[in-house]
């Protein structure tokens, strides 16, 4: 993180809106051209978590170009968090990145990875950049302004039964035995309701742009961290979905805790409510350290 200060009228969303999309094409096309050949891949909190040089260049570059352009804003960046920068946010501008959300996928030549920057200010989301590099799509959202893909304006499913979903998730880096079970067992809970079907991608981030375009009904993640969903979150609102976490029964659309490492998206309250009150909570340290609610 760096940079410090309000400016948060000092520069126009549009202006910020613009910035990310540019600096996301520029790292999109570092990641394409890195995707298909021989990757030095080392791992941070397990044998599952990986990061590799490319994901540290483009974090790196993002950080360079919008610091310059906006000398003032704050940064919680996936990598730098890794390499020991605390991940707190304030009510200072602050952009919230995941250089490549999907580095599984990266590491293996899978096609399914993103570049994701997401703008908070005075703790509200605001901005939203997400860009699927092999696909080159292009999503955006800012608040108010709707979400779009390549131009075309998204809409979230109005699926409001469960029986007829398709849903989303991801697993996670973690290997612990008991959380592995818990997140099988959540899968096997939607199973027998029965939903329509359960799929995994590889990219939290892509799977909330799935929310968004009404590709599928919900997504639903324990696990995740802050850069996974900030641009995202932006871009489900806009396009009229909801983002909640899963402890949020009793006030759906409530404030997301971007820091709690859970979150139910759905095209509309009803089903993120359903899905939420399905499943058993899996309990994660907070991505700021301190301490929050795990159900």
């Amino acid at each position: 993180m760096a940079g410090s200060g309000d400016g948060s009228s000092q520069q126009p969303l549009q202006e910020c809106l613009e910035a990310a999309v540019q600096v996301a094409l520029d790292a999109g096309q570092i990641i394409r051209e890195a995707l298909r050949i021989e990757k030095r891949v080392q791992t941070k909190s397990s044998a599952a978590d990986l990061v590799t040089e490319t994901d540290q260049l483009v974090e790196k570059l993002i950080i360079s170009t919008l610091s310059k352009r906006f000398p003032s804003h704050r940064f919680i960046g996936e990598e730098s968090v890794a390499a020991g920068e605390k991940c707190i946010l304030t009510d200072d501008p602050t952009w919230i990145i995941d250089p490549i959300d999907g580095t599984c996928n990266f590491v293996h030549g899978a096609p399914v990875v993103a570049v994701s920057i997401g703008l908070s200010v005075k703790k509200e989301l605001e901005v939203g950049v997400i860009y699927s590099c092999v696909e080159e799509k292009l999503y955006t959202g800012r608040k108010g302004h709707g979400a779009f893909c390549n131009g075309q304006k998204l809409q979230a499913s109005n699926q409001t039964d469960l029986s007829k979903a398709l849903i989303l998730t991801e697993l996670g880096s973690i290997r612990d035995p008991v959380a592995v079970k818990m997140l099988f067992n959540n899968m096997e809970r939607l199973l027998n309701v029965p939903a329509h079907g359960i799929r995994i991608v590889g990219s939290a981030a892509l799977d909330l742009c799935h929310v968004a375009a009404g590709d599928v009904d919900a997504f639903y993640q324990f696990g995740l961290h802050c850069w996974d969903m900030a641009a995202a979150a932006v871009i489900v609102r806009e396009a009229g979905g909801i983002m909640m976490d899963t402890a949020v029964l009793l006030f759906p659309g409530g404030p997301l805790d971007l820091m709690s490492r859970r979150v139910v998206a759905a095209g509309t309250s009803e089903m993120a409510c359903r899905i939420s009150k399905e499943l058993q909570p899996v309990a994660y340290e907070r991505d700021d350290g301190t301490e929050g609610t795990s159900n």
